[in-house]
Formats: structure tokens, C-alpha cells, sequence
């Protein structure tokens, strides 16, 4: 199992965010961040957003260090990425409901 995480850089509500990603699944994501305690509303369409007082906790656990362009790059290899709804509100999108929690495997090209 990898998970990947990019720089905090990211800025929103007063912090700056991380990006949590699996390049195999969902299901391998969610059980990485339930594992580290980070709340399910964390998640947005295919990835968490980790504030930055919680990059080195999640670094010890094991996430590898990349890019921000590497984590795109990541989703976009394993078939996981999700582009945002035309529309949509943020929030609406991290319900964590059956859509998004399914076990999706990577493409084989």
C-alpha cells in the first residue's frame, strides 16, 4: 500500500492544506486516513485535504512525499481523479456517500 501526500500549500479557511492520494483505491485511501483518526468530511471527490500542523504525522505513518503535479499525475495514472461539478459546492461534494467510497481499481492501459 502507497499513499502519497503533497506540500501543505494550499491555502483555505484560515490554514494551508495538503492533498492525501492513493494511486490504487478508494478504499485503500479511506482506510490510510481512518487510520490517522482524519475525519471522513476531510475527503473531497478523490482525495483528503490535510491541514499542515498534520503533515509530519501523516509523513510518519508512512504517506510519501511528492508533488503537488505528482499527485495529479497519480490519480489521473490510476483512474481515480475526479474533476469538481460544474456548480457543485465544495462541501456537497465530501458527504462521503456510496459514490465515492467504492472499491475503483486503477485502469489498465
Amino acid at each position: 500500500m502507497t499513499i502519497y501526500i503533497d506540500p501543505p500549500v494550499w491555502p483555505g479557511h484560515g490554514h494551508v492544506w495538503s492533498h492525501l492520494v492513493s494511486d490504487v483505491s478508494y478504499d485503500e485511501l479511506h482506510a490510510f486516513a481512518d487510520g490517522l483518526g482524519v475525519p471522513r468530511r476531510a475527503f473531497e471527490r478523490d482525495h483528503y485535504d490535510i491541514p499542515s500542523h498534520r503533515y509530519g504525522d501523516v509523513v510518519a505513518a508512512g504517506a510519501v512525499e511528492v508533488s503537488s503535479r505528482e499527485v495529479v499525475r497519480l490519480l489521473h495514472g490510476a483512474g481515480l481523479r475526479r474533476r469538481k461539478e460544474p456548480g457543485r459546492a465544495d462541501r456537497a461534494d465530501r458527504s462521503g456517500g456510496a459514490s465515492r467510497s467504492g472499491d475503483r481499481q486503477p485502469r489498465n492501459s
